[in-house]
């Protein structure tokens, strides 16, 4: 496959995952659009290059920092949810994804130190 070919590719599963969000949030199930953003599309792209490029022992800590990577998606949440009602939508995600950014370099120091 031509990169051409697969950065196409790529934009186009965005694309689907932005219209299944949309569609989700317009219907009664509107929840269900929180776990779209959830399927491992790019988690599958950089498992396959991690573990095509540099073998099985790399894709394990990769995989194993990806679980650590959930630990700022949850403060991201519960940002969200505690927020929602206090501040309007704007501040709210702004407020929201700044926790999520503190908890990932937090998540990216405590990696650095303790797994080298």
């Amino acid at each position: 496959m031509t990169p051409d070919l697969a950065l196409a590719g790529k934009a186009l599963l965005g694309a689907l995952a932005v219209l299944l969000i949309s569609l989700l949030s317009q219907s009664r199930y509107f929840y269900i659009a929180g776990l779209v953003p959830l399927f491992p599309t790019f988690a599958l792209i950089a498992h396959y290059i991690v573990g095509s490029a540099r073998g099985a022992d790399a894709l394990r800590k990769t995989a194993l920092f990806g679980l650590g990577s959930l630990l700022p998606y949850a403060v991201y949440l519960l940002a969200v949810y505690w927020l929602a009602t206090r501040l309007s939508l704007p501040i709210t995600l702004l407020a929201a994804t700044a926790c999520w950014a503190v908890a990932a370099g937090l998540l990216l120091w405590g990696w650095h130190y303790l797994m080298h």
